[in-house]
């Protein structure tokens, strides 16, 4: 008993130790993150060259409207296009996009199927950007997910990423939003997407720029899906937008994580549900940068926090437990606190305060994304391989 006591002791005293430095590294690279989003800002927007905004879509979702909508709404003084792309003419995503799209005549849009995936094609999404890669009429892209909502002058600042003729790509980090009335499950994962997926990404940008991207939305080249091997490559990984980034980066072509700050649209889902979908994205990550994601698990707190806690009920010294406990619960809260700040999280108290639940729930999800290699989606059955490669599905 008296060496499990000990055991349990030195990987808490281990874990908290490294949480409480990414702690410190997150609050460094939040504020470096916040003076250049500052300075972005208030600089000129006078980069204007002609662009194509590209949007693949599958299906709809609750507030997919809204999000459509705010793409027409953009006020881009320079020429520009709107891409809608889906498998078929039936797709009700499309045909919600066609509808929005007749309450703005100004804007050009161009509505267009691509047919289902060929079997190379295990990334429908990309094989969507490659049909509309064909017909675009710039060579300035601005891609996004349909569960991305904007504000007016999100084109504007998003090509602006792309002034500097060495960048080939820029992502932005997100905000994660839960909609109204959305349960508790939602909000978790919301939450997540703001501050777990944006400490990593500041954190590294800080420590070694940024060699990947985000594909939530791009600013990025045609030329540059032609230097990562083109379409046919990138449609064999799941992330496809960390391959687009990384390879880049590796080729010495600039990525960059822009300021500009989108909101992400959390689906109210079941609690279980929205389990399997982000444990589909950890498996995604644990495969493609295997190392970097092995090593984040001494990043969470929280685990490390119910270890002391367990410790001091074991070795008599509750209370020492408890204070331990709470030393976590406050390290996540200000891990919280400073990334939904720099977000501008109108909610962000609230979601400061549930943020150590979320905590032990990504802890959880890093464990179960060593359990095995099939993930789903969409009705389908994958199976991930090294370097975020997907197999054909059963």
């Amino acid at each position: 008993m008296k060496v499990l006591v000990q055991v349990v002791f030195w990987v808490a005293a281990v874990g908290s130790v490294t949480s409480s430095i990414y702690c410190g590294m997150v609050l460094a690279a939040a504020a470096r993150f916040g003076l250049r989003k500052r300075r972005e800002q208030s600089a000129v927007a006078d980069f204007l060259p002609p662009v194509s905004m590209l949007k693949p879509l599958h299906g709809t979702e609750t507030g997919m409207e809204r999000n459509i909508a705010s793409f027409f709404e953009q006020e881009y003084p320079g020429e520009w296009e709107l891409l809608f792309c889906a498998r078929q003419e039936t797709d009700e995503g499309l045909k919600l996009a066609q509808v929005v799209g007749q309450r703005y005549p100004q804007v050009n849009a161009r509505y267009m199927t691509c047919g289902e995936p060929t079997p190379k094609f295990h990334n429908a999404k990309v094989y969507s950007l490659a049909k509309m890669d064909s017909v675009a009429k710039s060579d300035l892209y601005v891609t996004s997910d349909a569960d991305v909502r904007v504000e007016k002058d999100y084109l504007l600042r998003m090509v602006q990423t792309l002034k500097d003729p060495r960048i080939g790509l820029a992502s932005c980090i997100y905000l994660g939003t839960a909609h109204e009335n959305g349960g508790f499950a939602s909000q978790l994962d919301a939450v997540g997407k703001s501050v777990e997926m944006s400490s990593g990404v500041l954190v590294a940008d800080m420590l070694e720029g940024t060699k990947f991207a985000l594909g939530a939305t791009m600013a990025v080249r045609k030329k540059s899906f032609q230097d990562v091997g083109g379409f046919d490559e990138l449609g064999q990984f799941y992330a496809d937008d960390f391959v687009i980034g990384n390879r880049l980066a590796e080729q010495g072509t600039g990525v960059r994580m822009a300021t500009y700050i989108i909101r992400l649209m959390v689906q109210d889902s079941p609690f279980w549900l929205s389990f399997r979908n982000q444990l589909r994205w950890m498996q995604s990550t644990r495969r493609s940068r295997p190392w970097g994601h092995l090593g984040s698990g001494l990043t969470f707190a929280m685990p490390f926090g119910l270890l002391g806690l367990i410790w001091g009920l074991l070795s008599g010294h509750a209370a020492l437990g408890v204070v331990w406990l709470m030393a976590m619960v406050l390290n996540r809260w200000l891990q919280a606190g400073a990334i939904l700040g720099v977000l501008g999280d109108p909610d962000i108290l609230y979601n400061a305060m549930i943020y150590p639940l979320r905590d032990l729930l990504g802890w959880v999800l890093w464990v179960g994304s060593y359990g095995g290699d099939n993930f789903y989606y969409r009705g389908k059955i994958y199976k991930l391989k090294d370097g975020g490669r997907v197999e054909s599905p059963e």
